[in-house]
């Protein structure tokens, strides 16, 4: 068994079990992830901060602890990753004073929400993601644009967990990944029917108009500037090899004002590699930037 010493909570979404950790009490902090990673890359964070605020976490449609249903139940989409965030926030009755963590797709997802509701968010704390397209320039990684292949990338993805396990091996850079972690970040998606969600996320980035979720995209991408007086953290990995420093350089230019502190040994699992610094540097940020 792998270290995740919380209780679960479900969601019903139209008979499929949405799961999500509800820690603590006070201002609410959600946090969330990306791929192919799940609630548990937040472990060490939500013991640190539940004392003092009500943290959740949801693993999204797919991932994690969550159902993971076939395409003829469940449309794996942005816009629907969004409508399923709405619909756990409405559950839970938060509608004000509300904090996201964000990592990998979990960026493009909290500021697609954080664009309708822009009078809930109160602060944003950045980890290696992105609210906005690739940077001018930029290209998909190979690895990436593999796994997009429509004939390659269900066998590499789904057959051989190639995404899964590549991202245990590369994406924590400061020391190899401990084998019971890796086992953590694996254990969910342990078949091909299991790792639906991993292919789709994969297949949904979009890198041109007409690609599925591209204009909305497009639309969260022209909103950033709602956000530019929000208290911003940015703690970023710098070896990360899709999110690199182009992707921070871009953060940057869209929020001048954000506190950004950067780990140059530390990858796209900046939590995994530098935890013990970035806990320290959330409490201190939460605590310089109360709610009014």
């Amino acid at each position: 068994m792998f270290d995740y010493p919380f209780a679960s909570h479900f969601l019903d979404l139209t008979g499929l079990r949405y799961h999500y950790l509800d820690e603590g009490s006070g201002e609410p902090i959600v946090m969330l992830h990306g791929n192919p990673t799940w609630s548990y890359f937040y472990r060490r964070l939500v013991p640190a901060l539940r004392d003092a605020y009500r943290v959740i976490v949801p693993d999204h449609l797919g991932c994690g602890l969550s159902d993971k249903p076939d395409d003829s139940q469940y449309t794996y989409t942005l816009s629907r990753r969004v409508k399923d965030f709405q619909a756990l926030l409405h559950h839970l009755r938060i509608e004000r004073d509300l904090t996201l963590v964000l990592h990998d797709w979990g960026g493009i997802i909290g500021l697609a929400y954080a664009m309708r509701r822009p009078e809930r968010i109160k602060r944003l704390i950045i980890l290696n993601t992105a609210a906005f397209h690739l940077p001018q320039g930029k290209r998909l990684p190979w690895s990436l644009r593999l796994f997009r292949n429509p004939l390659l990338g269900p066998f590499l993805v789904r057959g051989l967990n190639a995404f899964c396990r590549g991202a245990a091996k590369h994406c924590c850079t400061r020391r190899p990944m401990p084998p019971e972690v890796r086992q953590a970040y694996l254990a969910p998606y342990d078949s091909w029917k299991h790792r639906i969600a991993i292919l789709r996320f994969a297949q949904d980035i979009p890198l041109q108009p007409g690609d599925g979720c591209y204009e909305l995209v497009s639309e969260i991408q022209r909103n950033l500037t709602r956000f530019r007086e929000v208290p911003m953290l940015i703690c970023w990995g710098e070896k990360d090899f899709v999110f690199d420093k182009d992707f921070l350089a871009e953060w940057m230019r869209h929020f001048p004002q954000a506190e950004v502190h950067r780990f140059p040994d530390a990858g796209h699992y900046v939590l995994e590699d530098a935890a013990e610094e970035i806990i320290p540097l959330v409490k201190s940020f939460l605590q310089r930037h109360p709610l009014e």
